[in-house]
C-alpha cells in the first residue's frame, strides 16, 4: 500500500495532511501524484469524491518558488462553487502563515480586492473561465509565467459551453508549461482538446466505486407531469426527510417548484446560476445549519456539493446520462449512513431510466405512493 512519502510528497505537507486526518492516498492520488512530480502532461478520469483535487494540488505544491513573485500554476474550474472548494483545500494545504500566496477568481467578486491581492504576489490562480478572461482583457493578469496548468472538470466546461473560452485562456498560457486535465468523462470534444493541446500526456484512469450505489436505497416513483409537484408533497410528509437534495432540470423550473414548496409551508430554499455568489453562499450556510430542509438545485450548482447529514436525493427531474445519476445520488448515503434517492418519471422519461438501468446494471425498485 502506497502512502504520500512513497510518491514523492515532502514530510512537511505530509504533517499538514496527518493532522486533517489524511493519511493514506486515494486511487487517483496513488496513480496522479508521481507522474505530475515528474512534470509529465496528465489526462485523469475520475469523478468528484475521489481526491483528485489533492492529486494535483500536492504536486503543485511541491513545485512553487515563492522567492518569485509570479503566478506559476493556473487551476481552471467550470463553476464557482468548484472554484472555491478547490480554494478551500488550497488554503487547508497551505496554512495561515503560508507564503504561498493564492488567489480565488470568479464573478461576483470584489475586483479592487483582487488586484490589490495580485500586487502584493500570488502563485497559484484559482479561476472560473469568464472572470479569468475579464482579467486577461483588461491586462490585470499576466499568464505568461505559467509552469502548471490544470483543466478541471473538463466534461462539465463542454456541457456549459465554455470550451471557446478556455482555448483563449489556453493560448495566452507558454508553450512548455505543464498540463493536467481531470475529467469524470471523455467526450470527443474534449479528447480532441487534449491532443491540440497538450504534451504526450500519461493517461489515468480510475473508476467511480459503486459505493455510493451501495450505500443508497434507490427507488423510482411514475407520475405524469401534472401529477408531479403533488407527488413530490405526498413523498416528502411520507418520509419525513432529516435532509434532502431535489434535483430541476433547469432555473425556472428549480424556481417554480421553490416557490411551490414554501407556499406549502415546507422550509425549502433554491440553489441555482442565476443567484449572485453571496446568495448562493448564505442558502448553502443556512442548509448546512438545517434552517431549510429541502435544497432545491440544478446539476451545474449542485457540482461538488457536500453537506454532512443529506438523508435523502429527489431526482424531481430525471437525470439524462448515468454519470449524472450517479453524481446526484452521491450526494447521500455518505459516511456510513444509508441514503434514500427517488427519482420521478413520466412516461416520456422511459428511455432515460432504461439508459441509467442499464449503466449501474441493476432495475431500480418501483414505488406506489
Amino acid at each position: 500500500m502506497a502512502n504520500f512519502k512513497s510518491l514523492g510528497v515532502k514530510e512537511q505537507q505530509i504533517e499538514v495532511l496527518n493532522k486533517q486526518g489524511i493519511i493514506q492516498p486515494t486511487p487517483i492520488q496513488e496513480k496522479a501524484i508521481p507522474i505530475l512530480i515528474e512534470k509529465h502532461d496528465l489526462i485523469g478520469q475520475a469523478q468528484t469524491g475521489t481526491g483528485k483535487t489533492l492529486a494535483f494540488l500536492l504536486p503543485i505544491l511541491e513545485r512553487v518558488d515563492t522567492s518569485k513573485k509570479e503566478i506559476q500554476a493556473l487551476i481552471i474550474s467550470p463553476t464557482r462553487e468548484l472554484a472555491l472548494q478547490i480554494t478551500s483545500e488550497l488554503n487547508k494545504l497551505t496554512g495561515e502563515s503560508s507564503e504561498v500566496g493564492t488567489l480565488a477568481v470568479y464573478g461576483g467578486q470584489d475586483i479592487q480586492g483582487q488586484l490589490n491581492k495580485l500586487k502584493r504576489g500570488v502563485h497559484i490562480v484559482v479561476a472560473t473561465p469568464g472572470r479569468l478572461l475579464d482579467h486577461l482583457r483588461r491586462e490585470t493578469i499576466d499568464l505568461s509565467t505559467v509552469t502548471m496548468f490544470v483543466l478541471d472538470e473538463a466534461d462539465q466546461m463542454l456541457h456549459m459551453g465554455f470550451l471557446p473560452e478556455v482555448e483563449t485562456i489556453i493560448q495566452a498560457l507558454p508553450d512548455d508549461r505543464q498540463t493536467m486535465l481531470f475529467s469524470a468523462t471523455m467526450p470527443n470534444e474534449v479528447k480532441k482538446l487534449a491532443r491540440t493541446y497538450m504534451n504526450k500526456p500519461k493517461e489515468v484512469h480510475v473508476k467511480g466505486d459503486n459505493v455510493t450505489l451501495d450505500e443508497v436505497k434507490q427507488m423510482v416513483i411514475e407520475t405524469t407531469d401534472r401529477e408531479k409537484q403533488d407527488k413530490l408533497m405526498a413523498v416528502l410528509d411520507q418520509f419525513r426527510p432529516f435532509l434532502a437534495v431535489i434535483f430541476c432540470r433547469t432555473k425556472r423550473r428549480a424556481m417554480k417548484l421553490n416557490a411551490a414548496l414554501q407556499s406549502n409551508g415546507y422550509l425549502s430554499d433554491e440553489l441555482h446560476g442565476d443567484l449572485s455568489q453571496a446568495k448562493r453562499e448564505k442558502v448553502m450556510q443556512r442548509f448546512r445549519d438545517m434552517k431549510i430542509q429541502y435544497l432545491v438545485a440544478t446539476d451545474v450548482a449542485a457540482r461538488g456539493l457536500d453537506v454532512e447529514g443529506v438523508t435523502h436525493v429527489f431526482n424531481y427531474d430525471i437525470p439524462q446520462d448515468v454519470e449524472s445519476y450517479i453524481h446526484r445520488i452521491g450526494r447521500t448515503g455518505r459516511a456510513g449512513g444509508e441514503g434514500i434517492a427517488v427519482t420521478f418519471v413520466a412516461s416520456k422519461d422511459s428511455q432515460y431510466l432504461k439508459l441509467i438501468e442499464r449503466g449501474i446494471k441493476r432495475t431500480i425498485k418501483r414505488k406506489e405512493i
